[in-house]
């Protein structure tokens, strides 16, 4: 009976082993595409096991599951490992499947302008260590902030610069110059962060703290500075050559709600009687300019075609028969065209000087 039962032993051993490997061992007619860079396996086998199931397929979909899952497994397993801290870690290869990202590629953040200017000059930064000897506590310390080394703040006596004031009090000397130095900080980091967003720094001013400002900024310093008065700069005397601020008219003046009636009325009725008139008003002085400047231009034009057509008369070739189209000789007296009239004189040109459409003394012909 104690052999009956080792031998029920010994087969029972070997179906739980031929069980385990049929657990690990799965077969697909298709293999499955595996990408372990995501941890990503898929499978392309026509699904005819969930189809016999019926309108209850949750047994055969864990099923299927667990076997694609054994063989994404089995895949990790021939990867090349490595032991840390008492575990065994699989080296993943490469993603090869572009999933979608669900926020945008964050941009690249823009430079200071101390790094603009470190990287056009080849400024190398140098990391600095944390930790520095302070040699009066004896001890490594912050090189910043709380129970840093050389904390000159902790000092209960300071020592009088030899051309400051004696009265003047050294400690609070020294808080202000940090306030001023945390300021001018905080207003580049302002400023670093505006030239990044392509926005103005906000100033009353708009004085940049180093000195270095243009015209234009020394301008609207001095006309804020001017309207910064009590009488926003109604009283304030101007110089010399000093030039008129642009925007800085007349005001527009608004009538009282309550007060003139009178006047109120008159206004009404005047806008009605404006808007009932047929005629429009007519500017008297307007449209006599115009008038004249009409008639000013029709008779330069007709001027000007007039000289066009004398010049096309006076100035003729001489014909085939030796006669002038523009009158005779210069030495006889016969009758000759004038270029702008059109009326005939005789006589010689030598007692009557120039002739329009003829010939000068000198033998010259008028084009």
């Amino acid at each position: 009976m104690e052999g009956h039962s080792v031998e029920d032993l010994l087969a029972k051993a070997e179906r739980d082993e031929a069980e385990k490997l049929q657990r690990i061992t799965v077969h697909k007619e298709l293999e499955l595409e595996f990408d372990l860079g995501n941890l990503l396996a898929s499978d392309r086998n026509p699904p005819t096991e969930l189809r016999r199931a019926g309108p209850s397929p949750e047994a055969e979909l864990r099923a299927l599951a667990r076997d694609n899952t054994q063989l994404l497994i089995n895949q990790l397993w021939q990867l090349p490992t490595e032991r840390v801290e008492e575990a065994l870690v699989a080296q993943l290869p490469e993603p090869t499947t572009r999933l979608p990202r669900e926020k945008p590629v964050p941009k690249p953040r823009p430079l200071t302008r101390w790094q603009q200017f470190a990287r056009l000059k080849g400024i190398q930064p140098k990391k600095k260590t944390n930790l520095v000897w302070d040699e009066v506590s004896g001890q490594w310390r912050r090189r910043w902030g709380y129970q840093r080394a050389r904390d000159n703040t902790k000092e209960w006596l300071i020592e009088v610069p030899d051309r400051a004031d004696p009265l003047e009090d050294q400690f609070s000397k020294r808080i202000q110059a940090k306030k001023e130095r945390v300021a001018k900080n905080e207003l580049n980091r302002l400023r670093n962060l505006a030239r990044a967003h392509k926005m103005q720094l906000p100033s009353s001013a708009g004085m940049h703290p180093t000195g270095h400002q243009s015209k234009e900024e020394l301008g609207r310093a001095m006309q804020v500075a001017k309207v910064s008065t009590a009488s926003v700069g109604r009283f304030q005397e101007r110089l010399p050559k000093e030039k008129a601020p642009r925007g800085s008219g007349k005001k527009r003046k608004f009538q009282p709600l309550f007060g003139d009636f009178a006047a109120e009325k008159k206004s009404q009725l005047e806008l009605l009687r404006v808007m009932n008139s047929k005629k429009p008003q007519m500017d008297v002085t307007r449209a006599t300019n115009k008038q004249m400047r009409e008639e000013d231009q029709e008779a330069a034009a007709k001027r000007r075609k007039m000289n066009q057509k004398g010049k096309r008369k006076g100035g003729g070739r001489q014909g085939p028969g030796g006669k002038r189209r523009g009158g005779g000789p210069p030495s006889q007296g016969g009758k000759r065209k004038v270029g702008m009239g059109g009326k005939m004189n005789s006589g010689p040109p030598g007692l009557g000087g120039k002739r329009k459409g003829g010939q000068h003394q000198g033998g010259k012909r008028r084009k």
